[in-house]
C-alpha cells in the first residue's frame, strides 16, 4: 500500500515538519507541498498522476482552503480532502464538510490520529470523528444555508452586503448608504442586521472589527 499525499499549508515550518513526520510511515508518500490553494491547483493541472489525498489548511493566501476544496471537489472528485487547520469550531467544520472535505482535524491533533484519519479516508472514503459528527448533527433542525458558510467562503456575504459593509466601515449612516447604493434605508437596515448575525456580533463596532480582522473590506476611515 502506498498513499500518495499532497500537503497544502502556507506555514512552511509546520508544513515541512508535518511532511517529515508523516513520511516516517512507510505507507505514506508525500508527492507535493503547496503554500496556497492557487499553487495547489496549478500542480494538479499538470500532474501526471493525481494524489490520493490532500491535507488542506483553511487560511491560505491567493486561494484559501474552502475555495480550493470547492474547485477540487468538482474537477477532481477522485481526490479525498482532509482539512487540517487551527480552526476548531462547528461553523468551520460544517463549511469544509459541505464543500467536499471528507475529514476534519485540528493542528494540535496527535500524530497517530492524523495517520489514522489518513488511512481511514484512503480505505473508506471518509472519516468523521465525534466533533465532526456533532457539528453535522447540529444542522438537522436548521434550514439556513448561512450555517454552512464561514468567512473563507466567497458566498459568506453577498456582493450587496459587501458594499454595505464597506460603507459602514467608512462611517456612513444608513441613510447615506441608501442614497449611495440607490436603495431604501429599510433595505440597508436589513443588510446591516444580516451582517451582524453572520459575524455573530452585537453592534456596529464589533462588525467593523470583524470586517477588518478578516480582510472583508478594502477601505477604512479613521478620524
Amino acid at each position: 500500500m502506498q498513499i500518495n499525499l499532497v500537503l497544502a499549508d502556507d506555514e512552511e515550518l509546520f508544513r515541512v515538519g508535518l511532511s517529515y513526520i508523516l513520511s516516517r510511515d512507510s505507507d505514506v508518500n508525500i508527492v507535493f507541498e503547496a503554500g496556497n490553494g492557487k499553487e495547489l491547483l496549478e500542480y494538479l493541472a499538470g500532474a501526471d498522476r493525481l494524489p490520493d489525498i490532500i491535507i488542506m489548511d483553511i487560511k491560505m493566501p491567493e486561494l484559501n482552503g474552502v475555495e480550493a476544496t470547492k474547485t477540487i471537489h468538482v474537477a477532481y472528485p477522485e481526490i479525498s480532502i482532509i482539512a487540517l487547520t487551527t480552526y476548531n469550531t462547528k461553523p468551520f467544520i460544517r463549511n469544509m464538510i459541505d464543500v467536499g472535505a471528507c475529514a476534519y482535524l485540528v493542528k494540535n491533533s496527535p500524530t497517530n490520529k492524523v495517520l489514522h484519519t489518513i488511512k481511514q479516508v484512503y480505505f473508506n472514503g471518509f472519516y468523521y470523528d465525534s466533533d465532526v459528527l456533532k457539528a453535522i448533527k447540529g444542522l438537522q433542525n436548521r434550514n439556513t444555508k448561512n450555517e454552512l458558510k464561514t468567512v473563507f467562503d466567497e458566498e459568506f456575504i453577498t456582493p450587496r452586503e459587501k458594499e454595505v459593509l464597506e460603507l459602514i466601515c467608512q462611517q456612513f449612516t444608513s441613510q447615506e448608504i441608501a442614497d449611495k447604493l440607490f436603495i431604501s434605508k429599510r433595505t440597508v437596515e436589513v443588510h446591516r442586521k444580516n451582517l451582524l448575525e453572520k459575524a455573530q456580533v452585537k453592534n456596529i463596532a464589533g462588525l467593523v472589527i470583524f470586517a477588518i480582522k478578516n480582510d472583508l473590506v478594502s477601505t477604512f476611515m479613521i478620524d
